[in-house]
């Protein structure tokens, strides 16, 4: 399935488990909307809210909820800044290896904020003013190890950005069936629906996404689509 600038492209089945879920925005009536809402949806438990970005990466430690729902401006520290410090090392050794997986949510499909937020590492991102049940099937769909993309919107907002990441591709040393499989990530394309369009099996697929984000260096899926579009692999306005 693909994605539009309307409805992101979901990339996997919604896990059966209770997702816990930290929501943080700076806007109170915003946070507690989206927390009565939220916390309404099937197989969603909130378990806390912060007002900022230092907040929020001081609750997802002490919390350890699955998906952090973070909002993009934020006071003190903002959701770009605060997704990379959460992901990028754990406050101490003994914390667990895996941190919480980020979706970004914003206003403004076209805020180039998103896209570094996704360099940072976040799983996707979100609209506000989307309906609060494809919000909540985003929080455990990227709880599953899978992202959201909006890829219109995406490839939009890499376009307007200087390439940061040209030298990854070549250091990379993908194959040809891995930059394919690449180049089909980034339109919205599920594991099975990359399957499907390949003529291979499930599981050739998730071993290529595996050998993509290794030798990217990538955080999650989305962060090798970023980076595909960045390096030039895949132009705006490439749909498969």
């Amino acid at each position: 399935m693909t994605g539009s600038d309307a409805s992101p492209a979901v990339t996997a089945t919604p896990a059966s488990a209770p997702v816990t879920l930290l929501i943080a925005d700076d806007d109170e009536v915003t946070r507690s909307g989206l927390r009565t809402l939220l916390a309404a949806q099937p197989g969603i438990t909130v378990v806390g809210e912060a007002a900022d970005g230092v907040e929020a990466v001081e609750q997802a430690r002490r919390l350890r909820p699955d998906v952090v729902l973070m909002d993009v401006r934020m006071p003190r520290r903002n959701g770009i800044e605060a997704t990379r410090h959460l992901l990028a090392e754990p406050a101490e050794p003994a914390e667990p290896a895996e941190p919480p997986k980020v979706v970004v949510i914003t206003t403004f499909e076209n805020d180039g904020y998103v896209t570094a937020a996704l360099s940072a590492g976040a799983s996707g991102f979100v609209l506000k003013r989307l309906p609060v049940r494809q919000i909540a099937e985003a929080v455990r769909v990227v709880a599953a190890g899978e992202a959201i993309l909006f890829p219109a919107a995406l490839r939009r907002m890499v376009a307007a950005r200087p390439l940061g990441s040209a030298e990854a591709l070549p250091k990379a040393a993908l194959t040809e069936r891995e930059e394919e499989v690449l180049r089909l990530m980034a339109t919205g394309l599920s594991n099975p629906e990359i399957a499907q369009s390949l003529m291979v099996s499930l599981e050739t697929v998730k071993t290529h996404v595996g050998n993509v984000l290794t030798k990217l260096g990538a955080q999650n899926r989305t962060h090798a689509v970023v980076i595909a579009y960045e390096s030039g692999l895949v132009v705006p306005g490439f749909t498969g």
